[in-house]
């Protein structure tokens, strides 16, 4: 039988911020068998993948692998009928060595795809408000490798017409020879007062700018401490960024956030998060699992009519709700005969993704103002379904049956602690690198306290908690965790903006 071949795709990563990563990165990466990654590629990314992960990543002075044998470990992958990606930072052909990978792969008759990437030398500069063209500065824009060997005796680069372009010159890898760029760009006819920026980890929350001119710039630097990666933009363009920078005065922007919720519900909180300049970190101390029998649930499924409210604590109750709907044949139709109720709008928005109505949701989305919302009424006798998490709180079903009310609680779903995560949430703590939790539940919470360890709480003294509501500060005041700032608003919405609020002050 013949060994079906594999196939190499050379993508590029994009500059820091995941979500410069093109759609189709991201879609072979979710395929791809094995991921051979570089040092500038943002690790986030490969969360995206399931395969085997490789680190061939090249940092200034030393290389984790030398190219030639990277070259052979990428053949070697595909000829073992492997789909390959080849994730690169920035652009695989913008300095990248990415033609010398495909080089070598057409020598061993490997099958190859270019994915390009947005490259650094224009996300980093429009990051920072400078843009690299602009009408009546610069019409034209060159790319140079700041990387070149200062002790060289001859440069290879041709500096007259560098400095005589008239256009924005873009130097990438040019920390480590900074004066030396400046001095020749003077030397070769250049203005000393030509406006000159360096930005250092461009398009991430670590971003950092320094300006100046180009007699002024290495020394700024210098004092500054910039350290790669980092790009170098000259020209009169740099002058814009005081009208254009966006980036960095967004409300969070250098906060680095850890967000807790299950993988599947991160995602709208990690994106508001971004929106807003953060940089985050997804680690669930949650995991959503079935009940450990579905034979109660089954059971008042199956006479769903004779009830007449459901109320719906989460969304997690409402997917587990209509997940087993469909696989034991009940059309949701047959809730149209029952009232429903709900709490928080996103259980709401579930429910009417599936056509089905909300007749009641209290203002504020906990229990105790369900409870406040049925003393409005008159429930004796009434049989109310519950389906929701186990060992959940006995507040709304003990004071509906106060009120006359024929509860039947059943477990619809069971929230439990991920395995597998703790080495990643110590590792991340232990580098003190972290400004943020956001907790949005307390399970979340509880979990957190379970996987940190009593003993080692002592790493959250610099990080600010917060919380989605009253609920879940209470539960982690009682876990001894001091919450910065609790949600007014309880939703994802009322969190963000919670901590907006919190770093404007």
């Amino acid at each position: 039988m013949v060994k079906e071949r594999g196939k190499v795709y050379l993508v590029g990563a994009g500059p820091g911020d995941p979500g410069l990563i093109t759609v189709k990165g991201r879609e072979l990466l979710r395929k791809a068998d094995v991921v051979v990654y570089d040092q500038l590629a943002n690790e986030r990314l490969l969360e995206f993948s399931t395969g085997e992960k490789i680190y061939v990543g090249k940092q200034a002075g030393r290389h984790s692998m030398p190219q030639a044998e990277i070259n052979r470990l990428l053949a070697r992958k595909a000829l073992d009928g492997k789909t390959v990606v080849r994730l690169k930072g920035g652009d695989p052909f913008v300095f990248g060595r990415g033609g010398e990978e495909v080089l070598y792969l057409r020598t061993k008759n490997v099958d190859f795809e270019i994915v390009p990437g947005i490259t650094s030398a224009v996300a980093v500069p429009a990051y920072a408000g400078i843009p690299v063209t602009h009408r009546g500065k610069a019409s034209s824009v060159t790319f140079v490798t700041g990387h070149e060997d200062p002790t060289k005796e001859r440069s290879d680069l041709d500096w007259d017409a560098l400095a005589s372009s008239g256009g924005t010159l873009v130097f990438l890898m040019g920390v480590k020879n900074l004066k030396t760029i400046c001095t020749r760009l003077v030397g070769a006819g250049m203005k000393r007062s030509c406006p000159a920026a360096v930005i250092e980890n461009g398009t991430t929350s670590a971003q950092r700018v320094v300006s100046g001119t180009l007699s002024t710039l290495p020394a700024r630097a210098q004092a500054g401490g910039v350290k790669p990666p980092a790009v170098l933009v000259v020209g009169d363009v740099v002058s814009l960024r005081s009208e254009m920078r966006w980036y960095e005065i967004l409300p969070l922007f250098g906060r680095r956030i850890l967000v807790t919720r299950t993988r599947a519900q991160a995602g709208r909180l990690s994106i508001l998060l971004g929106e807003r300049g953060a940089e985050v970190i997804e680690i669930p101390t949650i995991s959503i699992e079935p009940p450990h029998s579905w034979a109660e649930l089954d059971a008042e499924l199956a006479r769903i009519e004779e009830y007449d409210w459901l109320i719906l604590t989460s969304a997690n109750g409402v997917d587990s709700l209509l997940d087993r709907m469909e696989k034991l044949g009940v059309a949701p139709s047959r809730l149209r005969s029952i009232r429903i109720c709900t709490i928080g709008p996103a259980t709401a928005e579930r429910l009417a993704g599936a056509g089905i109505r909300v007749d009641a949701m209290p203002e504020k989305y906990v229990a105790e103002e369900v409870v406040r919302l049925f003393e409005s009424m008159d429930v004796t006798d009434r049989r109310i379904l519950l389906p929701r998490a186990a060992a959940t709180r006995d507040v709304l079903p003990r004071r509906l049956r106060e009120m006359g009310a024929d509860v039947t609680e059943v477990v619809a779903y069971r929230t439990v602690r991920p395995r597998g995560v703790r080495p990643s949430l110590m590792r991340l703590l232990s580098k003190r690198t972290l400004d943020c939790v956001t907790f949005t539940s307390s399970s979340t919470c509880s979990n957190f306290v379970a996987l940190v360890g009593k003993d080692n709480q002592k790493l959250l003294k610099a990080v600010k908690l917060f919380s989605i509501g009253p609920i879940t500060t209470n539960t982690a005041h009682e876990l001894g965790l001091r919450i910065a700032a609790t949600a007014s608003d309880y939703t994802i919405d009322g969190l963000v903006e919670c901590m907006v609020d919190y770093y404007s002050k």
